[in-house]
């Protein structure tokens, strides 16, 4: 996953106030920081994307979005 692509799974999943406090005020288990604050550090998006997924109890379904925008039928 790249940034853009976290960026974009982000705003589109949640409403911006929301994605605003998910970012820079929920603490990540397992990362020890905020997506916001992992990201600033260096820390892969898809291992921080993966730890919103996990902590908010996201479905499978949602945890993909930058392979299935990749993977989408032409037409």
């Amino acid at each position: 996953m790249r940034l853009s692509e976290f960026t974009s799974a982000v705003a589109s999943r949640f409403d911006p106030r929301y994605a605003q406090a998910i970012m820079n005020d929920l603490v990540l288990p397992g990362i020890g920081s905020t997506p916001a604050q992992a990201l600033a550090a260096g820390i892969d998006p898809q291992r921080v994307w993966d730890a919103v997924c996990l902590e908010l109890r996201l479905p499978e379904e949602e945890r993909y979005p930058h392979r299935q925008e990749r993977h989408r039928p032409a037409g």
